[in-house]
Formats: C-alpha cells, structure tokens, sequence
C-alpha cells in the first residue's frame, strides 16, 4: 500500500510539473524559442528583434531566394488588394494572411500550404496585419481578425473551434454600439495575449458618425469577456472631465486600432490609442478627451488603468499614436531601466519607465496656434519631447520647396498663402499643411529595438495640406438632399471636392467611375468598405443611390425625413491632399523617406538614410531622395536590419552599425508589410509579404523567403 501511495504522489508530482512547465513555456510567447517569430512584431515586446545570428553583414551578399507562396486573392486588375501581414512562426510553422483576408498555415522551411481558411462571413472588407498564436501546452489556437469577427482557429487544421464565442467567432459591435452611430468595425491588428486573456483593439471609421472605441478582454478558451476599459470615459470614471457632458453617447473613436505591447513579467498591457473621431474639429468635445491619443498602461488581468501620457491633447489634426509600443531596457547612469516608448506622426518618440510612468528624458509643454474656427477650443499647448531626437524635420515652408519641382512657381504662391511652418497648425478655412503628412512621419509599421537598445525607425516627410468647409445643413427639403451635396457630406474628405481623388492613389479618384464599375459593384463598396474605405453604414440605401447617379453624371434628388443626430458635425475636411508636383513628385526637398537609427540610451541619432528611390532620378544624376513607405523593419543580433515598405519594390538588408546597403533584391509587388526572421533544421530565413496595392503599385499575394545556400 505505502508504495502505491509512492507511486501515486510520484506521478502526481510528474503531472504538476508538466502543468507549470507548460504554462511557464507556453502562456508567454516570448519563450517559445530562439528560432521562433511568435507574435506580430517578433515578440510581446514589438521590438521586431531576432537574436539569430547567422546571416551577418560578412555572408549577406550570398542570401538566396528560398521559396515562393502563393497565398491567392489580388486583385491584380483594379490593384485594389493588399497584404500588410507581419507573419508568426512557431515550430517551423508559419501563419499568415492572404491577399483575399483568408487566415493559411505553411511549412515554414519550403512555403507549402498546410491548410487556408475560406470564411464567407457576410462582413465589412479588411486589410489584416496577422495573426496571434495561443497555447495552454496542448491545445494550440490561432486568434484571426476577419472583418468585424474575432475568430478561434485550430492551429493544426484552420477549422473555428466551436467552443469559443459563437461557434468559433465574436461579434466585436457587440458591446460598443451607442446612438447614431455607424456599424463600421474591424479588427485589423492581432489581439495582444496574456497568459489565458486576449486583449483586443479595433478598427472603427473615423467619421463623427463611429464606434466606441473601448479596449476589451476575452477568454482564450471559451470567448467569454473578461473586462472593457472605456476610452472615452463614463460618468464618474477617471477623465470624464476632460470631455463635454456624456460625450460618449455621442461620439466615437479613441479606438485601439494599431496594436500593443506586454509586459508578461509584470501583467501590464501597454495600448495607444487614436484621436475621436471626427478627427479634424473638436467643437463638440470642448476639453482634453483623455483617453484619445494616449498610451495606456493598463493591468492585463482587470483592465484597470495603471498610467497613461496624452501625446495630443484634443486632437484635431489626426495624430493618432500610429504604432504599437516598444517595451525594452536602457542604461542611464549606470543603471537598467525598464522602458516602454511609442512614436508619433509629427516624428517625436515619447519614452516612459514602464511602471511608474515617468518620463525618461524631459517634455515640455508648448505654446502651439490657437483655432480661428467658430465654436473650437484647441489646447493652448502640446507636449514636445526634449529627447530623443525628432526623426523626421518638423517645419515646411515656402524655403523647404524641392528645387527640382516641376512647377515651382506656381508651388511658390500656393505656399505663401497657405498656414504653414510649425506642428500643430489648426484647419482652418483656407489651406493648411501638415509635416509631416497625415499619415506620418512614422507609420504602423513601426520601429525596431536591438538588445543594445537601439531603435530603427522608417518614417517619411511627404507635405499633405487641407482645409475645412461647411456641412451643408439638413433639413426636409429636397435641394438638401441630392446626390451632391450627400457626396460633399460623406465622400469628399477623402475623394476630394472634385472626385479627383489623390495623386498617389491613396484615395483614388471617382472621375469617370462607370468605366470600372457598375451601380451594384459601387454600392457593394459603400455597403461594405475596402482597404482603407470604412463602411458607411450609416447612409441609407437611397441615399446611397443617388451618391452613384452623382459620380456618373446625373445629379439626383431624394426626399428623406432628416433627423437632429448628435453625432453629426458642422464641418468636412477638403481631403487628405498630399502635395505632389505636376511630375508626381513631393514638393518638399528630399529625403521624401528615411529610416533612422537613435541611441535610446541618450536619445541622439546615430545615422539616418533615405529609404527607396525613384531610379528615373538617380539616372540624372540627383542624389537618392527616399520614397513614401508603409511597413517596419527587422533587426537581428547577427548585425543586420532587413526592410521592404518603399515604393520602389525593394527588400534590403542593411547594416545596423552603419546604414550601409548591404543587399537587395526586386519584388513581384512592393512590400508594404514587415518581414519576419526565423529558423528551422538549423537554416536562418527571413521572409516578407509582397501585397502591393498601395500608391499606385500593382497588387500581389506572394510571400517570399530568403536564406543562405
């Protein structure tokens, strides 16, 4: 008996410790392994660092194309389709997203497809980054965004687990409705993970008519939500004040939309967030809005709010924090510190101790230009970071013109008569422009972090300029309500006042339209949205309508019955313009696109590149200028920064103690997506997604792989 008891407590022994190995192992992903990429952004730490060694700036010019998967789904017609995917790899496995928004599973080590999810969910269109990895050491799940659905896979097999949510998805409107607003949500980025818990950010428009954008929790086994963190708070919630009375019945926005980053030694989950939406006036939520713009500490296990820094206080210049957080550790005085950091479209990196929050180089606040709009507040200061350095220039005036624009002069004028030459420039009626641009400066690609601590950030410098105009005013009368004026209300933000669209094809133009598209194809597009289109869910079918018989040519008139809603604004922005030559080119001086390298130990750059080039020029003889660019870097301990993102169609390796090019290679279709490092059998391969589809370039839905011989 006594050595049955032995054996008994011998074996129950044996389970526990197989139990607290695999949860120690598992419910990390950053301990998987050295040969893995486990989380989007290489780790729970987004530093998009690989500690492998092998390729280094010695052996670099002998790397070779490895394998070529053919994920399916571009468009490769319209161009209209994208992969911005960052891909995990797990125990030579590798997880992506295809060009059609259908999650796959390939063997790592030679691109073939394991299995590829055919989801038909009758749901808004998506560009997702990728995709998150979970495991309690036996089951194994994979956490997919598919349009307004948060999905449970198998990872063996792609099949939704039944058991999760309703039958294998979550519903994420549920939850975040409030009145007058559209339905328009989308879970773009990975859910961040802790231990059992996934925490989830959304994507919602960015119109006055949006979501909430509440952050929330759920359990990885069974879906169930675990607790919501308001960022636009409630009645006797930390920040209220900051807002107009129960502006979150009436506003939106403030949403999660570009990812986080964990602290799993210490269960704190670091989570920016966007500006409310509308993102240009803020007459309607007088006050700072925290949370908007701010990164936010928050416990992984409650949701309850541990910190937070506003990078913006009342945003109306769309200044979301564009990028996930960075969490690493510096040395200053001798000492380690623990740090988290997140950059910004102006070009600013704003550090923090990661527990107490306190600044790690000092932030003043600074007089900025006040609002000459009518019923606007703006804040009479903005917070700058003393350190690091900015990465990219912070003024564009009438001397910052590219002395090889093609139409210089009339650019001249243009400039001189427009609000310009500082951050923080209110919208006002005449043009306005941005420096950078409304999309950076830096982007949601991100910024790389090495175990020196040394961050690689790409961003760009591409001058965007508008201007506000009235909504025309609602009312039961039929003028009021054509297809028009229902265009200037809902359309012209991004398509512009003449359906012109933007040169780079950012927003692209709607002039002769019915070439390419008929009525039904069109309302598809309103209904459902696509790429970076929001859904308008808002507008009703006949409205909808007569917005087509506008673009082809035949001004319509409706009768609605128009009602007062609080979510309406009084004004609309002219466009997202970004400002090119008549040649194509931005007006600014180069570098049009940079990838920099700063110390973070002291906040001083070490080198900055221009980052892609216009071969036309090089041919005569101009120095290369850079390009727009979407997508971050990968940095590994054998020396080497890998990069796609450009224009041009490039992947490059570069070398991290110079900047030096070191390689590249052409692409089928640029790159616009981070690439991953990995091994597997002992052979380091760094693999990129070649989506295309933006800025004009032709779309695609190859990953390709590199390794050496």
């Amino acid at each position: 008996m006594q050595k049955l008891f032995r054996k008994l407590y011998l074996k129950s022994i044996r389970v526990l410790l197989v139990f607290f190995v695999s949860f120690f192992l598992f419910s990390n992903t950053e301990n998987i392994g050295i040969n893995d990429w486990p989380s989007y952004n290489g780790g729970d730490n987004c530093n998009h660092y690989s500690a492998l060694t092998q390729i280094t700036p010695e052996n670099i010019s002998s790397l070779k194309l490895a394998w070529v998967y053919s994920s399916g789904g571009a468009d490769t017609i319209k161009n209209t389709t994208q992969i911005q995917c960052n891909p995990l790899i797990i125990k030579g496995i590798l997880y992506g997203v295809s060009a059609g928004s259908q999650a796959f599973a390939i063997d790592a080590a030679s691109g073939k497809e394991i299995w590829k999810t055919d989801l038909k969910d009758n749901t808004f269109s998506m560009t997702s980054r990728g995709v998150s990895y979970w495991t309690d050491g036996r089951d194994e799940r994979i956490f997919f965004g598919y349009g307004a659905f948060l999905y449970a896979l198998n990872a063996k097999n792609g099949q939704p687990i039944l058991s999760f949510g309703a039958k294998g998805k979550i519903h994420l409107i549920d939850g975040i409705k409030r009145p007058g607003a559209d339905e328009y949500v989308v879970l773009n980025t990975p859910p961040a993970i802790y231990k059992n818990t996934l925490i989830v950010g959304m994507r919602v428009s960015e119109s006055a008519t949006a979501l909430l954008g509440d952050i929330r929790a759920f359990d990885a086994r069974t879906g169930k939500k675990l607790w919501t963190f308001h960022t636009i708070p409630r009645p006797n919630e930390f920040g209220y004040k900051t807002w107009e009375k129960d502006n979150y019945k009436n506003l939106g926005g403030a949403n999660n939309w570009m990812g986080m980053a964990i602290d799993q030694k210490r269960g704190i989950v670091y989570a920016p967030t966007g500006s409310a939406a509308f993102d240009f006036y803020g007459g309607n939520r007088k006050g700072d809005n925290l949370f908007a713009n701010c990164l936010l500490a928050l416990d992984a296990n409650t949701g309850k709010r541990l910190w937070h820094f506003q990078t913006v206080h009342h945003d109306i210049w769309d200044r979301d924090i564009p990028a996930p957080p960075n969490l690493f550790t510096i040395t200053q005085n001798g000492k380690k510190v623990d740090v988290v950091s997140v950059l910004s479209k102006q070009g600013f990196t704003f550090v923090f101790d990661r527990v107490s929050g306190k600044p790690i180089f000092p932030i003043e606040e600074r007089v900025v230009v006040a609002s000459t709009i009518k019923g606007e507040h703006t804040s009479p200061t903005q917070p700058f970071p003393v350190l690091p350095e900015p990465f990219t220039r912070q003024s564009f005036t009438v001397n910052d013109i590219n002395p090889f624009a093609s139409n210089k002069e009339q650019i001249v004028a243009q400039v001189k008569e427009a609000s310009t030459g500082q951050a923080f420039i209110p919208l006002g009626k005449n043009r306005t422009i941005f420096f950078p641009g409304t999309d950076g400066g830096a982007q949601w690609g991100g910024a790389a972090v090495d175990e020196n601590g040394i961050m690689y950030v790409p961003a760009k410098e591409n001058p965007v300029y508008s201007s506000l105009v009235d909504v025309p005013p609602t009312n039961n009368s039929q003028s009021n309500s054509s297809g028009k004026k229902l265009y200037q209300t809902h359309c012209m933000a991004c398509h512009g006042v003449n359906r012109e669209g933007n040169e780079d094809g950012t927003f692209p133009s709607l002039q002769n339209i019915e070439t390419k598209y008929n009525e039904t194809a069109i309302l598809q597009l309103i209904s459902k949205g696509r790429g970076r289109m929001p859904a308008l869910t808002h507008i009703k079918a006949e409205e909808s309508k007569a917005i087509i018989q506008f673009l082809f040519g035949k001004d319509a008139y409706i009768k609605t019955v128009n009602k007062s809603n609080l979510s309406e604004s009084p004004y609309k922005i002219t466009g997202y313009n970004r400002w090119y030559d008549s040649n194509g080119y931005p007006i600014s001086t180069p570098p049009w696109g940079t990838l920099t390298a700063i110390n973070m130990n002291n906040g001083k750059r070490i080198w900055q590149i221009p980052l892609g080039e216009y071969p036309e020029l090089t041919a005569k003889g101009i120095p290369v200028t850079g390009t727009d660019n979407y997508g971050g870097p990968a940095v590994t301990a054998g020396g080497m920064l890998f990069i796609a993102a450009t224009k041009d169609h490039q992947f490059r390796a570069i070398d991290r103690k110079t900047g030096k090019i070191l390689w590249q290679v052409t692409l089928p279709a640029a790159g616009y997506a981070s690439p991953s490092v990995y091994a597997v059998g002992g052979k380091q391969y760094v693999v990129i997604a070649c989506g295309g589809g933006k800025l004009k370039t032709q779309s695609g839905d190859k990953y390709l792989a590199f390794a050496l011989p």
